[in-house]
């Protein structure tokens, strides 16, 4: 599966800090059970990717002649 290819999957996802200064992602779903602990600087580097790609995702999805908010 790819960036692009859709999904009839459901998952919840919890972010939060740890009691040991890390940030998790935590990923629960039908068979899946994932915590993916990042220090605090990757965790913000994701946040930034996140954002980008929520920016370009809104270009995309902005009615023509209109971009974005």
């Amino acid at each position: 599966m790819g960036i692009n290819d859709t999904s009839d999957t459901s998952a919840n996802l919890q972010i939060g800090p740890t009691d040991k200064g890390n940030v998790r992602i935590y990923v629960e779903g039908d068979g899946i059970d994932l915590p993916l602990d990042f220090d605090p600087e990757e965790a913000e580097e994701i946040a930034e990717e996140i954002r980008a790609a929520a920016a370009v995702a809104r270009t995309l999805s902005a009615p023509k002649g209109r971009k974005g908010r």
